[in-house]
């Protein structure tokens, strides 16, 4: 078995510097995959940058925290602040999600209408995966996997990231990751071995990435990171160095580094 590579940009739709960024790390480097917010200000844009770069896969970034909502903030009160976005409480808004059957039935729903607007783009949806990893939530997790299997999508992030190949990555969390693992494959979706971006998101630079590739092991990896042309936008993380995180992806001594690797999608990367 050989080493396959998922690399894949988070937030498209989030603001114009993050798109231009991913169509520029498609085009001139590296990138194979994006993650779309469909309720973000120029999720439109990042569709159409979709249909001009057939090659590129996209796939759903569900967005329950630190985002805009798809349904209007009325029909979901649970879930948003009194300004209409999502809360971004993530351990609150977790409690109420187990405890409120109400805030659940407005968290199905919410994850429905994301789900549909996604198919209400005409694109093929590569993958799921969650804003935050906030899909780690176990109440989350069952819906949006349930979803995602009625829609036929057939693959998902599960976020673990191996300490072998980034020095002081946190184990904490491999019983929750197991057990989802298990509920993706009772769900018929598949997900790549490990992940490779927690540590470093925000940081992820042209040596750490250059370094990295070389040394992935057999399986699939999923490479992650969050390119911009620059930060500052509406909805940008403070600290990120989104440039520098673009310049990774198109560095030459990453696209060397990439060259020999069999690189895509997840679906593309996971069926072969």
């Amino acid at each position: 078995m050989t080493a396959r590579v998922i690399l894949n940009a988070d937030d498209l739709g989030l603001a114009p510097e993050v798109n231009d960024a991913i169509e520029q790390a498609h085009r001139e480097g590296v990138l194979t995959s994006a993650s779309l917010m469909v309720g973000e200000p120029v999720a439109a844009a990042g569709v159409a940058l979709a249909r001009r770069n057939p090659g590129l896969a996209v796939g759903l970034h569900l967005t329950l925290t630190d985002g805009t909502p798809t349904l209007p903030p009325e029909r979901i009160p649970a879930l948003v602040r009194p300004d209409g976005r999502f809360r971004d409480d993530m351990a609150g808004l977790g409690l109420a999600l187990a405890v409120s059957g109400a805030a659940r039935a407005q968290l199905r729903a919410e994850i429905a209408a994301q789900f549909a607007a996604f198919r209400a783009t005409g694109l093929a949806c590569d993958h799921l995966n969650a804003h935050k990893h906030y899909h780690l939530h176990p109440v989350i997790a069952g819906i949006a996997f349930a979803e995602a299997a009625r829609q036929g999508i057939r693959a998902v992030r599960i976020p673990w990231e191996p300490p072998t190949l980034v020095p002081g990555a946190g184990r904490a969390l491999l019983p929750m990751l197991l057990w989802l693992r298990r509920l993706a494959a009772r769900h018929g979706l598949r997900a790549p071995d490990r992940v490779v971006g927690l540590r470093w998101t925000g940081a992820f630079t042209a040596e750490r990435l250059a370094a990295t590739l070389p040394r992935l092991p057999a399986g699939v990896t999923e490479i992650y990171l969050h390119p911009a042309t620059a930060g500052g936008f509406p909805g940008a993380a403070p600290g990120y160095r989104y440039a520098e995180e673009l310049a990774a992806l198109t560095d030459p001594r990453v696209r060397a580094a990439a060259a020999p690797l069999p690189t895509g999608g997840y679906t593309a990367m996971l069926a072969a």
